[in-house]
């Protein structure tokens, strides 16, 4: 195992792994693929008593940036992975947040970051300095516990309130918010089952959202000017046993692909519903137990996939049925 030394103080364990892009997919006669280990970029935290890994969305440099929900004070929040050199190095802490995803705004360039601790949205360069608020307090009444994020191509904000994540799922207070780039903040759906996963279609008419609590992903079709959800029905229903749905990517065909709190594999459908294959870890891997995520490098098929447990949080690679877009990457 090697280690990697961060500002001097920080220790990550790295394991070794398979190396940059996805080797040739093992599949299985159902067709579904086996990923392979790239290297493990965090231990569990002993003031948290875990790691959870999420967030991954790649820079224009090809720089992976991840965040560590679980991670506490002092200890990196947000981290960046070079995948060539499989190493990884802090990028951001702090002393209060909890973030659950990330996603690199098109307009100003900017990492931005959903906090379900202050339930606000914050901002840092893509090195860690300048931190923003970009959006706190309440909306109509009640302060979201933000999740996932998605920017439309003008750099409106499109959030899952997760709220009803530990109640039980026929509890409906969950809710979908659209924050502007003039900073006002909106309900663009509301009465749902604890919205976890959120990202745009390939051509931003709609919205895919994993619902936490129901374990479907729906559709929500919006109006031109992505203010307005003009129908809303379920896409996907899931099976997923005492898994979870979590966080959603669309690649450049429009494929869903869907990961599980609880369970370490990702689910890929088409844009019509059908289960096409599912990216399961090998026999032999880790005592890893939630894939969050993934991205796709923007242009390729190279696929990474945020994965954690009891044994850390790791990452894995995949071949993607279709190229990365920026709804493959981040959020």
């Amino acid at each position: 195992m090697k280690r990697l030394l961060i500002a001097g103080a920080l220790v990550l364990p790295l394991a070794a792994g398979c190396g940059a892009g996805p080797a040739p997919a093992d599949r299985d006669r159902d067709g579904h693929q086996t990923a392979d280990e790239l290297m493990q970029v965090t231990e569990p935290h002993a003031l948290s008593g875990g790691t959870l890994l999420e967030g991954p969305v790649f820079d224009e440099d090809g720089r992976l940036y991840l965040v560590d929900v679980m991670a506490p004070p002092g200890e990196p929040k947000v981290l960046r992975v070079d995948t060539e050199e499989e190493t990884a190095e802090a990028v951001y802490t702090d002393d209060t947040g909890a973030f659950t995803s990330a996603q690199i705004s098109p307009v100003d360039g900017r990492l931005y970051l959903t906090d379900i601790a202050t339930g606000s949205v914050q901002s840092i360069t893509l090195d860690g300095t300048d931190p923003q608020t970009h959006f706190t307090g309440e909306i109509d009444g009640t302060t979201m516990l933000p999740d996932d994020l998605a920017f439309d191509p003008d750099g409106n904000l499109y959030i899952s309130d997760t709220r009803g994540m530990l109640g039980p799922g026929w509890e409906t207070p969950g809710r979908v918010i659209r924050i502007g780039t003039d900073g006002a903040a909106t309900v663009l759906a509301a009465d749902l089952p604890s919205p976890n996963g959120i990202t745009f279609d390939e051509d931003y008419a709609g919205l895919w959202v994993a619902q936490y609590n129901a374990n479907r992903i729906d559709y929500l079709a919006l109006d031109p000017t992505r203010t307005q959800v003009t129908a809303a029905y379920p896409g996907m229903y899931v099976d997923g046993g005492k898994a979870r749905v979590d966080s959603t990517a669309v690649d450049a065909d429009g494929n869903v692909y869907q990961g599980f709190h609880h369970k370490p594999e990702i689910h890929v459908y088409s844009p019509e519903g059908d289960l096409l294959t599912k990216i399961t870890l090998p026999e032999d891997a880790p005592d890893l137990d939630t894939a969050t995520n993934i991205a796709i490098a923007p242009g390729t098929t190279d696929g990474v996939i945020t994965v954690s447990g009891p044994d850390g949080g790791y990452l894995y690679t995949f071949d993607a049925l279709a190229e990365g877009t920026r709804q493959s990457n981040g959020g």
